[in-house]
């Protein structure tokens, strides 16, 4: 994992740069108070093991933005597994509106966000897929067009990402094709004002600039 320079004592740890640059426009767009650093541990293996050693560093908050994908609860007991033993109480499910936990032990408070909503299976992607305004016009025909091309076998893509594919698709039918889905929110293809967007905004508010 490459070193970076991190300016701020808090941090959110992301899996990706994707996920980097949507909290980024997220933040630029609602305005919010550069309290943290967003850094990118590249993959979720790399992530996890970043808890314990910023927990020991003292890290006054500490975020972790990670997809649920196949199996939410699964992913919410890896976390439980990695942060009860360092006195953090977990309670059995994540918080609908993002999960901040305290320890006994130790001075860090950490909030967790599970994308998409701390609720169901999925990724970042379908998080994204959320903010398409409800009434665009392009999302049924990149819906029918990609489920064509699952339902011939011509597209190769797992069902768990499908969402990936739904949203490039879309993405690559907007005025600027190919917009990554950090810019498509800076450029409001995307609805930043969506409640799910707005929930996370509080979230980080609630962890970051409590």
């Amino acid at each position: 994992m490459r070193k970076i320079i991190e300016k701020f004592p808090s941090t959110l740890l992301v899996e990706g740069n994707d996920d980097q640059h949507v909290v980024w426009a997220i933040c630029e767009k609602f305005s919010i108070t550069e309290t943290f650093d967003v850094f990118d541990c590249e993959v979720i293996s790399n992530l996890f093991p970043q808890l314990p050693i910023r927990i020991k560093l003292r890290e006054p908050f500490l975020g972790i933005l990670i997809d649920a994908d196949a199996d939410l609860l699964l992913r919410w007991k890896q976390i439980q597994n990695i942060l009860t033993p360092l006195g953090y109480e977990i309670p059995e499910e994540p918080d609908a509106s993002g999960s901040i936990v305290k320890s006994a032990t130790s001075e860090t408070t950490i909030g967790i966000w599970i994308m998409p909503n701390n609720q169901v299976p999925g990724m970042l992607e379908d998080f994204a897929e959320i903010l398409i305004p409800a009434n665009d016009s392009a999302i049924p025909f990149a819906t029918k067009a990609v489920d064509e091309v699952k339902r011939e076998a011509v597209a190769k893509f797992s069902d768990i990402h499908r969402s990936k594919a739904l949203i490039h698709t879309w993405l690559a039918w907007q005025d600027d094709p190919g917009t990554p889905m950090g810019l498509a929110i800076t450029k409001s293809y995307l609805d930043h004002n969506h409640e799910l967007c707005v929930l996370f905004v509080h979230w980080l508010n609630r962890l970051f600039n409590p």
